[in-house]
């Protein structure tokens, strides 16, 4: 049982946990610190709305004054989309949160151990956390909280920002399945290819299903990441993504910008030296990416119900 003085879970996100039908876990800090406002509101409705047209029941997941709330009122999204006081909360970060009453915006990790708890099973991202560029061993909290969590996580594969062979090793060593969801390879976020190898591709959501079901009758640890490549349309020239990035991390290296403030930095620098290229992608595999977690979630139910 959830201390109800801790969690607070919307109540169609109750009622539909309760009927077991399906739910979509959504992230917060894409809200609060990803994306500009007032893009990050409407991008926040937009996901939940899409969710919802495949049928199944939005819960975006946010810290609203000490309380884990597991689904959000219009107000509450309205508040975590507009105020400046929200903390970028990873698991570390969730105790200190909830004993100080502080607002806060989850990650890709303190999503997964919220929603694991709450009782979701599907998880919908933009792109997740790994290993950091440069020297030091620098590893996003999303690696070893996907290992340990029982989810599915629905992403665009790590942000192109990141070291991404490091990453796709620590995958390969923490024995986390990597899916291709109609592609070959990783995605990278922006773009859609990496030249990095996935451990499987399925063309639906009833196969990400039958992954799962076999995972779960092996009783394997770990999330099933389920990697989605941006839509054609929207991806970014690899030679104009190359240009921002390194623009953008000279500028970082120049201001000393490193931890957990190097990502979202690089990140909004990306956007102005691409003239938005990579905030439209980025809005673009979003919404794809809530649409196919929707309809892994729904076929996830309908395939529990069968006799």
């Amino acid at each position: 049982m959830l201390d109800p003085q801790i969690f607070k879970l919307h109540p169609d996100v109750a009622a539909a946990i309760k009927q077991q039908h399906p739910v979509v876990a959504l992230e917060s800090t894409v809200i609060a610190h990803g994306l500009p406002r007032p893009q990050n509101l409407e991008t926040a409705r937009r996901l939940e709305q899409i969710v919802r047209n495949e049928g199944a029941t939005p819960a975006t997941i946010a810290i609203i004054k000490g309380r884990i709330c597991v689904g959000l009122d219009t107000a509450e999204l309205e508040y975590i989309a507009n105020t400046d006081d929200a903390h970028k909360l990873s698991t570390r970060d969730l105790a200190i949160a909830v004993a100080r009453g502080w607002d806060g915006a989850t990650t890709v990790a303190t999503t997964c151990w919220i929603a694991e708890r709450a009782g979701i099973e599907v998880f919908a991202t933009g792109g997740i956390g790994g290993v950091h560029r440069g020297a030091l061993p620098d590893i996003s909290a999303d690696l070893p909280e996907l290992a340990r969590a029982k989810l599915i996580v629905v992403c665009a594969g790590a942000k192109s920002v990141l070291d991404l062979p490091a990453t796709r090793e620590w995958l390969e060593t923490h024995g986390l399945t990597v899916v291709g969801y109609a592609c070959d390879e990783l995605p990278a976020f922006y773009t859609r290819r990496s030249g990095l190898p996935i451990d499987v591709r399925v063309e639906s959501a009833a196969e990400v299903v039958a992954l799962v079901r076999a995972r779960r009758a092996l009783e394997m640890t770990g999330a099933l990441l389920v990697t989605v490549p941006v839509p054609v349309e929207s991806e970014v020239p690899a030679a104009v993504l190359q240009t921002a990035l390194d623009e953008a991390l000279n500028e970082a290296a120049q201001a000393h910008i490193t931890g957990r403030e190097l990502t979202p930095f690089l990140l909004a620098r990306m956007s102005e030296r691409s003239d938005g290229a990579t905030l439209k992608a980025n809005l673009a595999l979003l919404e794809n990416n809530a649409r196919i977690a929707a309809q892994i979630a729904t076929s996830l139910m309908s395939d529990r119900s069968k006799p």
